[in-house]
């Protein structure tokens, strides 16, 4: 296998995408490296090495990137709807620093390999599935204004750091991704974790930001590590491969589905359109995924999203069994 007993740095390792890359290099047999800064590391292993780091220090990104031959670089501010509305440059500053600051030290490290995120929030807005090269075809939808050029600034940047060096630079433009470890903080969870911790704990009314007919393409957080790998083995030539379910869904469908999971399913459902979304419609073309990885995706929405709530629900329960004992 590609990856056993290599050395990979997962920085955001201890974060929703993070822990699905660590879990999953486990079985494949490497030797991991987490960066940790604020959030303790959820998976416990003695083959994963947790480094006190803050990837904002130029310093503690050298220290990081030693001795390793790959990064995977999953570290990076979350952009929901409420937090892009409350604070825009959150998002842009923190992800602009991690990612320069850590393609910086893996430069001068002379790392073999290197994970870099696009987004799909790059792409202007289209009514078909979104093909790769259409990215530079036009403007960011004004949603996706500030993230989305910032978005695709990281891939310039990747560009430039493929063209100066031999790193081999994997660039994967994923879609929504959901699953178990997501963040579940009213604050700043993406749609579905925030759903589904409103569903679980059976608010009624249950109300929903937008429309209900924003058409999305949600991918299970599993998939999404799968074909990323693929990509570091097989594409890491700094073109960028969509990684996505290939199908689409609406929210108001994600709503149904994920408050029968809960069995809420009675709960009076109430769109409010006032509050802030983003793009109408986003579909992406995944044919260059399959043609060049041999990628397809394995996880049905239904399946995905019926397992993530009972992780979820799971997880709440312990919480209250802790809390009780604790009285």
């Amino acid at each position: 296998m590609f990856f056993a007993g290599k050395h990979v740095l997962v920085t955001g390792g201890s974060g929703f995408v993070g822990t699905h890359f660590v879990q999953e290099l486990l079985k494949c047999g490497a030797r991991i490296r987490v960066p940790i800064h604020q959030r303790p590391m959820v998976i416990l292993d003695e083959r994963i090495e947790l480094l006190p780091a803050d990837l904002t220090r130029v310093e503690d990104c050298r220290r990081a990137c030693k001795d390793v031959e790959i990064v995977i670089h999953a570290a990076g501010a979350v952009a929901a709807a409420g937090v892009t509305a409350a604070n825009p440059m959150a998002a842009m500053t923190s992800n602009l620093v991690l990612t320069v600051q850590t393609l910086q030290a893996a430069w001068d490290a002379g790392i073999q390999r290197f994970l870099v995120f696009g987004s799909s929030t790059g792409y202007p807005a289209t009514q078909h599935p979104v093909k790769e090269e259409e990215m530079w075809s036009g403007p960011t939808h004004p949603s996706y204004f500030g993230y989305g050029w910032m978005r695709r600034y990281l891939e310039r940047i990747s560009e430039f750091v493929a063209s100066k060096t031999k790193m081999g630079i994997a660039l994967v433009r994923p879609t929504a991704v959901y699953g178990r470890y997501d963040n579940f903080d009213p604050v700043t969870s993406h749609v579905i974790p925030a759903l589904i911790r409103r569903a679980v704990a059976k608010e009624n009314p249950f109300e929903v930001w937008g429309t209900g007919d924003e058409v999305r393409d949600f991918l299970h957080i599993s998939d999404l590590v799968r074909g990323c790998l693929l990509a570091l083995e097989k594409h890491a030539v700094c073109d960028p491969v969509n990684i996505g379910y290939g199908k689409t869904i609406t929210i108001r469908d994600v709503v149904k589905a994920i408050l029968k999971a809960a069995s809420h399913d009675r709960a009076e459902v109430i769109f409010n359109s006032s509050k802030p979304t983003a793009i109408p419609v986003r579909m992406v073309d995944t044919s260059k995924a399959k043609r060049i990885l041999g990628f397809e995706p394995s996880v049905s929405l239904e399946q995905g999203l019926l397992d993530t709530v009972r992780w979820y629900q799971e997880l709440v329960a312990q919480s209250t069994r802790v809390a009780q004992k604790g009285r």
